[in-house]
């Protein structure tokens, strides 16, 4: 008789995903995925953006379509992060509004306060634009993991099955939400480049026996030797004792755990 799997013990994992994946990205996103087979990492989520900074739509470029396809057959993710990737500024913003959607995010927080039914037209097109691709989601992650309330209620409704912001994974179908703090990398000026580097070290070791260690990865990263090294370097850290996963796929296995 088969065993149930209900009670199974999950072991511990690494998730690493690359942000911002677009055919503006594209070259880039292909060195990283390089440099992290490399270090044995195959298994990715690629945060895919439909239409980044409305710049043409990913169904439109056959060669990017076809890339994301064919990354499912070497265990990669796709996840679909945002629509524009891109938050218009606006009159009424006031001075907390301002720090975090245009200071902290460089103007890119486009779910920090989408209304539900702008929020779930743009949920509902980019599916159905990663889907003319011939690829399925079934995850989706804000820009900067700025989430408001109500364009979480329109994650849910439009039926994705998990979402994350900085410091969790949140299992939308059971309503589990799991602590994990992601590690990030701001690149923007040479200040930032340097208290990154101390902060995620820190961050590295103080999250080493969580079940879930997460590196996420933006493209410039990869720009900055020293960003690049303490990136492949965690990353190598974390696969000597744990297994590389997707979203989904650590998802789907923490289900299984009561």
């Amino acid at each position: 008789m088969e065993k149930s799997c209900e009670n199974k013990e999950v072991g511990p994992a690494v998730v690493v995903s690359i942000h911002d994946v677009s055919p503006l990205t594209w070259g880039k996103a292909r060195e990283i995925l390089g440099d992290l087979e490399l270090a044995g990492i195959a298994r990715v989520s690629l945060l895919v953006i439909p239409d980044h900074h409305r710049r043409g739509l990913i169904s439109g470029d056959p060669e990017f379509a076809a890339w994301l396809r064919d990354g499912r057959a070497s265990g990669r993710e796709a996840v679909l992060h945002g629509y524009y990737h891109l938050r218009e500024s606006r009159g009424d913003d006031g001075p907390w509004k301002r720090l975090i959607t245009r200071s902290y995010t460089a103007g890119e927080g486009e779910f920090f306060d989408l209304e539900k039914p702008a929020a779930l037209d743009l949920l509902r097109r980019g599916r159905a634009t990663l889907e003319a691709c011939g690829v399925s989601c079934t995850g989706f992650i804000a820009p900067a993991w700025l989430l408001g309330g109500a364009a979480e209620e329109a994650v849910k409704e439009a039926g994705f099955d998990y979402t994350t912001r900085i410091a969790t994974v949140s299992d939308l179908r059971s309503g589990r939400v799991h602590r994990s703090r992601s590690q990030v990398w701001s690149v923007r000026a040479a200040w930032r480049r340097t208290c990154s580097l101390a902060w995620n070290a820190l961050l590295f070791r103080a999250t080493s026996s969580e079940p879930l260690v997460r590196i996420g990865i933006h493209p410039p990263d990869w720009d900055h030797a020293p960003i690049r090294r303490q990136i492949l370097g965690f990353a190598s850290k974390a696969l000597a004792a744990r297994e590389a996963m997707t979203y989904d796929g650590w998802v789907n296995r923490m289900r299984t755990q009561k």
